[in-house]
């Protein structure tokens, strides 16, 4: 009997460190006989397309106990998981879910099915609340020339020429604040024209 494990984060700036942490802490085995880890991978895209989850299921064997951290790394959505989790105990793999436990036939499986259909119902929510959050600023943009946060565009703001930024802060004896305030940007942009200016 192998013990995997399987971790997934969507963007570069995540890590699996904390989950492998958390699910050795949990798990029957000291450590995993292999791992899979499909990084800067989006969670709305199906588990068996995933590079490393597509692996995890071509290796794993009868008797095999695959460890994931939460129930949406088993699939995009409810069906989804569902559809991999069945699968899986079709094969004679056993599914632990960490905080969870061994995912079994009929109630594990029961179990399962709402929690990942309430994963899904609040992925839905937070994708409602940032384009609800959009229509505002896009609304507030048109009235008042800013956004509902101030902001004087939508995204990512245009590029500042460093030389022009570095200028005016030196000419103006301006902290980062002030200057970030003038030009309407981030303190992390003014450091970064800053920057850059010396080195120019």
């Amino acid at each position: 009997m192998s013990h995997l494990a399987y971790f997934r984060v969507s963007g570069p700036e995540q890590s699996i460190a904390s989950q492998r942490h958390a699910m050795l802490a949990n798990a029957a085995a000291e450590q995993f006989s292999e791992e899979f880890a499909d990084e800067g991978v989006s969670g709305a895209m199906p588990a068996s397309q995933r590079p490393a989850f597509a692996r995890l299921l071509a290796y794993a064997r009868k008797g095999d106990v695959i460890h994931v951290y939460a129930v949406d790394r088993l699939g995009r959505d409810a069906l989804d998981v569902q559809s991999t989790v069945r699968a899986l105990l079709d094969k004679g793999v056993a599914v632990e879910v960490h905080g969870l436990g061994r995912i079994g036939r009929g109630v594990g499986e029961l179990i399962l099915a709402v929690l990942a259909q309430v994963a899904d119902m609040e992925r839905r929510r937070i994708q409602e609340r940032t384009e609800a959050g959009r229509a505002k600023a896009r609304a507030s943009l048109d009235q008042t020339g800013r956004t509902h946060r101030g902001k004087a565009s939508m995204g990512r703001p245009a590029d500042y020429d460093p030389v022009v930024v570095a200028q005016w802060r030196l000419e103006h004896s301006a902290s980062i604040t002030a200057t970030a305030e003038y030009f309407g940007c981030s303190p992390a942009t003014v450091k970064r024209c800053c920057a850059a200016a010396v080195d120019a």
